[in-house]
């Protein structure tokens, strides 16, 4: 791979006196970079701040910090001892310790402690990923589809290619999973390799007060005041390779831990994160961000913001129900909240405008030279073509992917269609959850919704999306609901009867309907079963549709990329794609708005001050004012103003799956535990900016006062070498 840094433009920055005394003489800051790991090598981290050699962050031919690292279910984790105790966020076990919690024993709202090995108990659904090495296979796979032309067949090829690559590198016998990843479209794919453990178990949890304090007031907020953070271990069999949950498995033995640095940071301290950022997408066009401003934001926001609503609604008394909606209102509330932060970024800084503008320069520099001209004339054009057609289908497009998640009767009834569809196919050609090797485990999940849905709540969400569709405007409409619409049927009557009074949700008929045939289907004439068919015919449709338009884009992306790089002189770095990534910094405020300054530390006097508000976001534990007032610090005071600190704010490049990430200072140690963005970083999916691109972390010294003090557990901090 041949990735270098973009812009990488270090700035002298001068701080006037008042603000001299305060911060001191700010160090230079990367313009911006989530770094794969064939790039650290290029990045002058002495000259940023780094105190020890590069080759501690990521050595090829050794033991480095990377191996510290884990993706633990879409977030990111560090080991911090010898006996594979994990720290993340806490709102990346939320699941778990949901899972694990009962209106008796709630793990969630009193926290959760296991005071030795025997008491740690599995955290349902979480499994870890350790980066065991890469390898670039951009060739094996561009030349499986160097003669094809049909845009559909292309990216199949692509797509069956990387799998056949992936497949090949599996180890079971060792462990080893292997992935294939895009690093940009069309152009260049890394195979990574990672040894698999799935034996994870809860160790601490913070009660709900601390480790949400803010809830989604707070989300995406500074100043915050948030412990997220959570332990979990990683164990193996006694074989030392990875194994299912048994009481006989022994705790993992990693290559590398994090040790933790106790006495903290300061304001213009260098940092850095490695870790699993999610996706960006910065390297694509206008029409993508326009298709992010028009379609996907606003649809996804208002459905979830009305799930959300229903949901709380209908918990509020009810103490079971707001325990098993938790943590999917949780994930909901996170995303829409997101969303709509985008929505205001797009419209802030005007990046759709920008882009634009850098097109028009660009399509100029291609028509400036004949041979530029005849290799990428048509690119931004064909682009633009491409997406034209994406957006006549996209509101009924994102309906049909986001309705049966809503509704568990239609979820079933699509499940027994698609499993009719999928059956006449030769095993190795059907889609994932349709193959006879995973089909129980599909079962198994829709198993799990039907014992836990709740049938009001889906109930009025499904009329509520019905609705919607009935009232699209533009482009293609939801035919199975026009349709419906036409014949002069009732709404509610649709929903109570034909979803709601299904007989799908009986056990026996359930089973009866996966052994029919798609022409057995079609005979039944049952009224739900008939309305999944005409979404999933329109669904094919439209999906053909838009494989053909994605096709087409994958092979103009690169081109695309071509063209920048010829004009820019310069190579890019890859949008993040949930591969190891590293980022670096410095503890660092910012102006959100005009004469406004926030600080980058927030301390213990803030959460008591949010406390007072009565609101129930802001409820703190009785022991948590008690050591307040009594200033109970112990050695985690800050050393100069003798406050708590409680969280950090810093100009890293972080996006989703960064969750969890450790924040490291100059010499590698454990100052922090990353768990959000300000507000206006939402945007830096889409571009990143140093004035307002945030982030947000956990100190590491509320962190380990509120295990000691709070939890009690002691032997967690002796365990971190403390």
């Amino acid at each position: 791979m041949k990735y270098q840094k973009t812009n990488l433009v270090f700035k002298s920055i001068f701080i006037g006196l008042l603000l001299t005394i305060v911060l001191g003489l700010m160090p230079a800051t990367p313009e911006e970079g989530m770094f794969p790991l064939s790039e650290i090598h290029k990045i002058d981290l002495k000259k940023a701040g780094l105190k020890i050699s590069p080759k501690d962050l990521y050595n090829p031919n050794g033991v480095s910090l990377i191996d510290a690292l884990v993706n633990i279910g879409g977030c990111t984790g560090s080991f911090v001892s010898s006996d594979g105790l994990i720290i993340t966020n806490h709102h990346c076990a939320f699941g778990a310790i949901a899972a694990a919690s009962t209106t008796e024993k709630n793990y969630l709202e009193n926290g959760f402690y296991a005071k030795g090995l025997e008491e740690e108990i599995p955290a349902q659904g979480n499994f870890v990923k350790i980066t065991e090495s890469y390898e670039d296979v951009s060739e094996k796979v561009l030349k499986s589809v160097e003669n094809i032309t049909d845009p559909v067949e292309r990216n199949r090829t692509i797509g069956k290619t990387m799998k056949e690559i992936a497949d090949a590198a599996n180890d079971p016998q060792n462990s080893i999973t292997a992935e294939v990843s895009e690093m940009f479209a069309g152009k260049t794919y890394v195979l990574f390799r990672y040894l698999t453990l799935r034996d994870v178990r809860l160790v601490f949890a913070p009660p709900q007060s601390i480790g949400n304090f803010g809830g989604e007031t707070d989300n995406w907020v500074w100043p915050r005041h948030t412990g997220d953070f959570s332990f979990m271990r990683a164990y193996v069999g006694p074989d030392g390779k990875s194994a299912p949950y048994s009481k006989d498995n022994v705790p993992f033995h990693p290559k590398k831990h994090l040790k933790v640095n106790p006495n903290g940071v300061k304001e213009g301290d260098f940092t850095f994160i490695l870790g699993y950022p999610g996706r960006t997408y910065r390297h694509r066009p206008s029409q993508y961000l326009e298709y992010q401003k028009e379609f996907l934001l606003p649809f996804t926001s208002e459905l979830y913001e009305y799930a959300i609503n229903t949901t709380l609604e209908a918990a509020k008394n009810d103490p079971e129900l707001k325990l098993k909606s938790a943590s999917r209102v949780k994930g909901l509330a996170n995303t829409e909240k997101n969303f709509k932060g985008k929505i205001q970024g797009l419209k802030r800084i005007n990046i759709i405008e920008q882009k634009q503008n850098e097109e028009k320069e660009l399509q100029k520099f291609i028509d400036s030279k004949p041979e530029l001209k005849n290799k990428y004339g048509n690119v931004l054009n064909d682009i633009k073509e491409n997406y034209d057609r994406m957006f006549k289908f996209a509101e009924a497009q994102l309906w049909l992917r986001n309705v049966n998640g809503f509704s568990t009767p239609l979820q079933m009834a699509s499940f027994i269609t698609g499993y009719a569809t999928e059956k006449e196919k030769p095993d190795a050609e059907r889609m994932n959850a349709y193959m006879d090797k995973n089909i129980n485990s599909t079962l198994g999940r829709l198993n799990y919704l039907k014992a836990n849905y709740h049938k009001e709540i889906e109930k009025k969400i499904l009329s509520k999306m019905l609705n919607d569709a009935i009232a699209q405007k533009d482009g293609e409409k939801v035919t199975a609901v026009t349709n419906f619409v036409s014949s002069g049927k009732d709404l509610n009557d649709f929903v109570d009867n034909t979803v709601y009074g299904s007989k799908i949700m009986d056990d026996a008929y359930f089973k009866e309907l996966t052994t029919k045939s798609l022409s057995e289907l079609k005979a039944l004439n049952d009224p739900l079963i008939n309305f999944a068919l005409e979404l999933r015919e329109q669904n094919e449709k439209i999906s053909l549709t838009s494989e053909e338009v994605e096709g087409n884009l994958n092979k103009l992306f690169a081109q695309l990329i071509d063209a920048k790089m010829e004009w820019k002189k310069t190579n890019f770095i890859p949008d993040a794609n949930s591969t190891l990534r590293l980022t670096y910094g410095y503890i660092k405020g910012y102006n959100p708005q005009d004469a406004v300054y926030y600080s980058p530390i927030t301390t213990l006097n803030g959460v008591i001050e949010k406390s007072l508000s009565g609101e129930a976001d802001f409820v703190i534990p009785a022991k948590l004012k008690e050591l307040y007032d009594k200033k109970d610090f112990g050695r985690y005071a800050d050393k100069k103003t003798k406050e708590m600190p409680v969280a950090i704010l810093y100009n890293m490049d972080t996006t989703g799956g960064n969750s969890g990430s450790p924040i490291m200072d100059a010499y590698g140690n454990l100052i922090g535990v990353n768990f959000d963005r300000a507000f206006e970083a939402t945007i830096n999916d889409f571009a990143w900016n140093e004035s307002y691109s945030r982030s947000i972390g956990v100190d590491i010294r509320y962190v380990l006062w509120v295990t000691e003090k709070i939890g009690g557990a002691t032997h967690i901090i002796k365990e971190l070498g403390l």
